[in-house]
């Protein structure tokens, strides 16, 4: 049965997957050093399109299985053995889906986009598992082995489509995209929280390595005040920010103010 053995290459892949995660999951887990000032969160992401590559590659060989037993056939499907292939497509996508379960737990609680590429492997797992097993019940009662092949391209697609995700989230990491509209938006809520105590800030660039995040700002103060003051009031948005969002690095740039802003800009009430 091809789609039997197209679940078997797409579990074979995650297996290599998982090893994958696991190496890059603990390599970013590494404290910053002297080569890495920033740490090691792209190895998560990295691992992650390295995964995406992974499946493509797998969906390309079921592709080509399944094509080409449909056009020049092959060995036919055992209707006898058929009942042993359900029951193995059953356990599997048991097994997954409470793996799965546990992985996505984790991965939202950590921020790992390793551990959650792996969480959404296994999710797929259970869905392909659970249309090889129907495929096979349907061929069972029909005889027409053709939808095995079928039933394979379909898989192959799944794994596919979960691929293109992979890809386009992995790569948005490794070109520095901006964080969530929520998360950007969390912390210009928490710098507007102490818009009294500044002229303006300007400036805010955030951006993702793994499951650490980065953010900076330039936060524009009155030129008469002490630096002390205005490294307390640096140290009370850092704290906020940090409460709110974990494994950020936050770089604040305090600027003078020149005196130059619009009216309309400027939040502060000079003192006279």
């Amino acid at each position: 049965s091809v789609s039997i053995i197209s679940e078997g290459i797409h579990s074979g892949m995650d297996l290599l997957a998982s090893f994958i995660a696991y190496f890059s999951v603990k390599k970013s887990a590494l404290p910053p050093d002297a080569d890495h000032a920033f740490g090691h969160g792209k190895y998560e992401d990295a691992s992650g399109l390295i995964e995406a590559l992974l499946i493509v590659l797998a969906a390309g060989i079921i592709i080509w299985e399944a094509i080409s037993k449909l056009i020049h056939g092959g060995d036919a499907v055992s209707v006898d053995l058929l009942f042993i292939g359900m029951i193995v497509m059953g356990i599997s996508a048991l097994m997954n889906f409470f793996v799965s379960q546990h992985l996505m737990h984790v991965a939202k609680k950590t921020d790992s986009i390793a551990l959650e590429s792996d969480a959404w492997h296994l999710r797929t797992d259970v869905l392909t598992s659970a249309g090889v097993f129907a495929g096979l019940l349907i061929i069972q009662i029909t005889n027409l082995f053709w939808i095995d092949s079928l039933i394979a391209v379909i898989v192959a697609l799944f794994i596919l489509k979960e691929a293109y995700s992979l890809i386009r989230r992995s790569f948005a990491d490794l070109m520095d995209e901006s964080l969530s509209e929520e998360e950007v938006a969390k912390i210009e809520e928490i710098i507007a929280r102490h818009e009294a105590e500044y002229t303006n800030y300007h400036g805010l660039k955030t951006r993702k390595a793994g499951p650490d995040k980065f953010a900076e700002f330039h936060l524009m103060m009155p030129r008469t005040i002490l630096l002390t003051d205005a490294h307390d009031l640096e140290s009370h948005i850092r704290a906020e920010i940090e409460s709110e969002i974990p494994r950020i690095t936050l770089i604040v740039h305090m600027d003078p103010c020149d005196g130059r802003c619009r009216k309309d800009e400027c939040t502060f009430v000079c003192k006279k």
